[in-house]
């Protein structure tokens, strides 16, 4: 135990100078550091403003190569110009297609039946409607209404835009003429106005229609349309209100047959041209078949004398005339006469259907224009001479008139 105590000298660690004789002493290295920023490294201003490389771009890869690729890249680059290329085609074409149109003045064209789309576009754009054809024929086209351009006359007003041109052709709007047919017409008269129309087309039917088959009224129609459609027209609305009108006529009436209604009519046609006046016309002459009296109508000798052509104008009926018998002379025959005088209108017609309940027998002109009714045959003469003391005088006036006017024109001269 005393020998472990001991230290021996011979342990103790030894010094070596000889070792370190000739070398320095270096100081101990400083721990290193993580870089956190780029070292700055400075530049002269020459080399600050000279240009620095990019760094190259990535290598494609063999599938960005592949044909397919480019072709399907292709193909969809491609349609997405297309139809943003439409789109914008589409909207300033749809802008023209709605703006106010080039006309300045009103202007009525014809299109022709059979007219093709592009036959009406270039006569649109040569008349100065529209200013392009190709746009109004593209639009036409987008909305649906290439096969609808209907045939007729049209007139267009200032500034309609292309699309207003095409509703116009497409509903058919063009320009409306019109014939008119009086009421108390007969049918020889008719015809007659029918073949002087010069916007009719066509031949006229080789026999005049029957007397009462035709309606008269204002019939619209457009440039082009025959003279035998308008007078199968006119007897269409002929036989349609006369079934109408039979099927609502009052219970009682002296007429069996709607043919037996039209011949009535038309006497009350041409007795009166008020309105208000032709059911009580109607109920005279309908008292007097009901009590088996004859009807005594002026306008039925006219008839039984000169027929459809009717009485040369300003001749008068001559006593004469009363007592020569026709077939239709009233005067002379019981009931009815065989057929009508004239084609009565919607309003004779409905009269006799619906005639005014009175006793009247009789009337005569007041002068007025309309007629003075009477009861009695008492009543009817004080009335008759009333009437012949207002024509002597109005001939009387119109005598001095002409004399006056006479006078006047001989101091001119």
């Amino acid at each position: 135990m005393a020998e472990l105590g001991k230290r021996n000298v011979s342990d103790k660690p030894r010094l070596s100078f000889g070792r370190l004789a000739g070398r320095r002493a270096e100081p101990p290295a400083e721990p290193l550091q993580p870089e956190t920023s780029p070292r700055f490294v400075p530049r002269s201003p020459g080399e600050a403003l000279e240009p620095v490389a990019a760094a190259p771009p990535p290598l494609r890869s063999r599938q960005a190569r592949n044909r397919f690729v480019v072709f399907f890249n292709f193909l969809i680059s491609s349609t997405v110009l297309a139809v943003l290329f439409s789109a914008a085609v589409l909207y300033f074409g749809e802008k023209r297609f709605l703006e106010e149109g080039p006309l300045q003045t009103a202007r009525t064209i014809m299109i022709r039946e059979g007219s093709s789309l592009a036959d009406i576009a270039s006569l649109l754009e040569a008349r100065g409607i529209i200013d392009n054809e190709f746009i109004f024929r593209v639009g036409v086209i987008a909305h649906r209404s290439q096969t609808g351009m209907k045939a007729g006359e049209y007139a267009f007003q200032p500034g309609m835009s292309m699309h207003d041109v095409m509703e116009a052709l497409r509903q058919g709007k063009g320009v409306i003429h019109k014939v008119s047919v009086p009421e108390g017409l007969t049918s020889y008269q008719i015809m007659q106005r029918i073949a002087e129309n010069e916007i009719l087309v066509g031949d006229m039917p080789d026999e005049i229609p029957p007397e009462g088959s035709l309606m008269p009224d204002t019939y619209p129609f457009q440039r082009g349309l025959e003279r035998r459609a308008l007078i199968e027209q006119m007897k269409s609305a002929q036989r349609k209100f006369l079934d109408e009108v039979w099927s609502r006529r009052v219970p009682g009436l002296p007429v069996s047959t709607p043919e037996e209604m039209v011949i009535l009519a038309s006497i009350v046609e041409k007795e009166t041209g008020k309105a208000d006046e032709r059911p009580r016309v109607a109920s005279v002459f309908i008292n007097r078949l009901n009590r088996g009296m004859k009807l005594q109508s002026d306008p039925t000798i006219l008839y039984g004398l000169f027929g459809g052509e009717g009485k040369p104008k300003d001749r008068p009926i001559y006593q004469s005339d009363i007592d020569k018998p026709t077939e239709y002379n009233t005067y002379h025959i019981d009931g009815l006469p065989p057929g009508p005088i004239a084609n009565p209108g919607r309003a004779a017609l409905e009269a006799v259907a619906n005639p005014s309940r009175t006793e009247d027998l009789f009337f005569v002109a007041d002068g007025t224009g309309g007629h003075v009714f009477a009861k009695t045959l008492a009543e009817h003469n004080e009335n008759v001479r009333r009437w012949r003391e207002i024509q002597r005088r109005m001939r009387q006036e119109a005598e001095a008139a002409a004399a006056e006017a006479a006078a006047e024109s001989s101091e001119t001269n």
